[in-house]
């Protein structure tokens, strides 16, 4: 691909290096924004420079938040009996989307994985102990991706609650398995939650 504008190569080249991004793709983004008023490019920068210095995880439930607590953990609508714990942000973002749970949400920051060097150590798993047990919550949803280390990780955390009292469910198997929770729709995912099930380390298998 030639250029004639060294600026332009490079803002095609920052485009390309996000993820899903091809240089096709990258040099009609960056083409719409040579094209645009000044004042639009400046909002899109300003848009991006701001997420980047003010975003931040939230000191509660590592959701991203603007302030030290984010949206959801300040709700006072919300459901504060329940957590549903989750491996990232994005799945999250796929709960709410469907508009079937009030609670609250704990981000563990992905799954247990020993082949990919990732262990309970790694993982905001700790903190999420203390909230049971200082807390009021009187259910732990477990909305972790139906894969081999997701299993893993919910037994895992299941062992570390065991003592507690709390009643742990896991999300339906609307979801397939192997499948990766923020990829399902809408409606499997909303059905998954409004039917989870008690969760029992007998039944795991482990």
């Amino acid at each position: 691909m030639n250029f004639s504008s060294k600026l332009l190569e490079e803002a095609v080249q920052a485009f390309a290096g996000l993820p899903g991004i091809g240089r096709k793709t990258a040099l009609r983004l960056a083409l719409y924004l040579v094209n645009q008023e000044a004042a639009y490019t400046n909002h899109f920068t300003d848009a991006l420079l701001r997420m980047r210095r003010g975003i931040q995880p939230c000191q509660t439930c590592h959701n991203l938040a603007d302030d030290r607590i984010c949206a959801v953990c300040a709700d006072t609508r919300r459901d504060r009996s329940v957590i549903c714990v989750v491996e990232g942000i994005r799945d999250v973002m796929a709960i709410e989307d469907t508009q079937q749970y009030r609670g609250l949400y704990h981000v563990l920051g992905g799954v247990i994985s020993p082949i990919e060097g990732i262990g309970p150590e790694q993982l905001h798993i700790d903190d999420l102990i203390q909230r049971v047990a200082e807390g009021d919550v009187k259910e732990v949803i477990m909305a972790i991706s139906p894969t081999i280390e997701g299993d893993t990780t919910i037994f895992y955390l299941s062992k570390k609650m065991r003592e507690l009292p709390v009643r742990i469910s896991t999300i339906a198997r609307g979801v397939s398995f192997g499948g990766e929770l923020e990829y399902a729709d809408e409606l499997t995912l909303g059905r998954s939650i409004a039917a989870r099930q008690p969760y029992s380390l007998l039944d795991s298998g482990q």
